[in-house]
């Protein structure tokens, strides 16, 4: 049986407790309410790169997010004038599936506003939990915009305002995942990587985790452009963002609350702030380790803790996986982008002759032990030179071998990673100066030396003219590919040769060509 630590003085008086104690005393009383609505979830242990780490499976919850525990817990404490009177709230998705579930169960009427930008998953979601007793109203391109008018509406019609973290039940709610942590018996934890939106769980998960294992460290992770809690550090008070990114939409809250600042301040360690695409490396890891697959928010902590897994060695780690309700479409974005996330893909752009062989020479030169060509983007647009810009994926020592190899061998290069043409796939080229050009889809077995194989088989028939190939995981790989021919007859024994090499392959149809000259 848990217990609260401080003196029952300050349990009976108010008066006396401090902000910290309040919300520790919210979170012990919480634990009476909450596990009506749905039950405690898993605490799994992974071993990766050689730190032990502890993953709050919140993704396993009745709403795939840990959302429900504080929303539920506020709206048990409604008396009846209060219910009867419906309850409001703003939500980029997962608060306002706990909102609908608490809704549901206890007959509340429930209008819930979320922006343009939440997943359709979660709209669909929110309806799909709360049916008949929630309404669902889409308005503006955030968060913030969602949440204005829920405020606005909510004050012309007296409703409740049930908030998503500036709340102390709300928050105490959130805290009885720390509890059941704590209640495991796998601690003490040394280090937590707890992310932070509007700071609500982070607070509460500090909170209990400090009161019960005083030494553990608490980091605050934060988006790389939603770090509204670091400005309101810097400013010493929260402080509206004037841009947030919406890659982790469970995050993207551009003000910290009154109550979850002063709470964050005092009991969070260090701030620290990741990459989207670092999220994407951390949802590759967890996919990879233990087949869980979070939305971005929901690996944010993760990411943190890969990001400073130097110092994590011999120690126990706790991360949130705090939700699981993402868009199918995401998954595109994060496939490729993990790998840059990880330091593990980069981009280059080289400088090669424009004649014959030259690109087998440049595939030549670049291979290696561990380095794999993942993309290969190129357009001819001059006669004499040519840029392709290769993807590759290896190790960051590889990386420094690959690019000192090229030196040594006269070929320049540049480092192109994130650069908007290459993120978007703009091949420029230059239709006037192909010969005799021939187009084709490719497919080629996904194995190392496949595509350098394809190139000395048909280097000495016609010069590469355009190149579109990007890695997508399947076994075969598929590549848009152009040539050109000195003659009729290049042109027809590179048909031939392309014919015979045992790989599908397909010439486009001439309007198809047209277009593309």
């Amino acid at each position: 049986m848990l217990v609260w630590l401080a003196p029952p003085d300050e349990i009976l008086d108010g008066s006396r407790m401090t902000l910290r104690d309040k919300l520790f005393h919210s979170i012990l009383l919480a634990r009476q309410r909450v596990y009506e609505f749905g039950s405690e979830t898993p605490l799994e242990e992974i071993i990766h790169d050689g730190i032990h780490f502890f993953l709050k499976r919140e993704d396993a919850s009745l709403i795939h997010a840990y959302k429900w525990r504080g929303a539920c817990n506020r709206m048990a404490l409604l008396t009846a004038e209060e219910r009867a009177r419906g309850v409001i709230c703003a939500s980029a998705g997962n608060h306002a599936q706990g909102v609908a579930w608490a809704a549901a169960r206890l007959g509340i009427r429930a209008k819930i506003y979320m922006p343009e930008v939440a997943p359709r998953m979660k709209r669909l979601a929110v309806q799909r939990i709360g049916g008949d007793w929630v309404e669902t109203i889409i308005h503006g391109d955030s968060f913030g915009e969602a949440s204005q008018e829920a405020r606005r509406v909510q004050q012309a019609e007296g409703s409740i305002y049930i908030h998503p973290y500036d709340d102390m039940e709300t928050m105490a709610g959130q805290g009885t995942l720390a509890d059941e942590i704590v209640m495991s018996g796998k601690g003490p934890i040394d280090v937590a990587y707890v992310q932070i939106g509007g700071g609500g769980m982070a607070a509460a998960v500090a909170c209990w985790l400090k009161n019960f294992w005083p030494n553990i460290r608490i980091v605050g992770v934060e988006g790389e452009q939603q770090a509204s809690m670091a400005a309101a550090l810097r400013a010493g008070r929260p402080v509206a963002l004037d841009y947030v990114d919406v890659f982790a939409d469970g995050t993207a809250v551009n003000r910290v609350g009154d109550l979850t600042y002063p709470l964050c301040a005092e009991l969070i360690d260090e701030f620290i702030t990741v990459t989207n695409e670092e999220i994407c490396a951390a949802i590759q890891m967890l996919w990879e380790e233990s087949r869980c697959l979070p939305e971005p928010a929901g690996a944010m902590g993760m990411a943190g803790a890969m990001k400073q897994r130097e110092q994590l060695h011999g120690k126990k780690v706790l991360c949130i996986v705090c939700g699981a309700n993402m868009d199918f479409g995401q998954l595109a974005y994060i496939s490729h982008h993990a790998g840059i996330g990880a330091a593990t893909r980069q981009y280059y752009r080289f400088q090669i002759v424009e004649s014959k062989g030259t690109f087998l020479g440049l595939v030549e030169a670049m291979r290696g032990e561990g380095v794999n060509i993942i993309e290969f983007q190129y357009g001819k647009t001059e006669e004499k030179r040519a840029f392709p810009v290769i993807g590759f994926e290896a190790s960051p020592q590889v990386f420094a071998l690959l690019e000192k190899r090229a030196a040594d061998l006269g070929i320049p290069c540049w480092r192109v990673t994130g650069a908007e043409d290459v993120e978007f796939r703009m091949i420029h080229y230059e239709p006037s100066t192909f010969r005799r050009p021939f187009f084709m889809t490719f497919e080629f077995p996904e194995r190392a030396g496949a595509l350098r194989d394809f190139l000395g088989a048909v280097q000495h028939a016609g010069s590469m003219v355009y190149c579109n190939y990007v890695y997508t995981g399947e076994r075969v790989g598929h590549a848009l590919m152009g040539y050109e021919f000195d003659s009729e007859e290049d042109r027809k024994e590179f048909i031939r040769i392309v014919g015979s090499y045992g790989s599908q392959w397909k010439e486009l149809a001439p309007d198809v060509v047209s277009r593309i000259l």
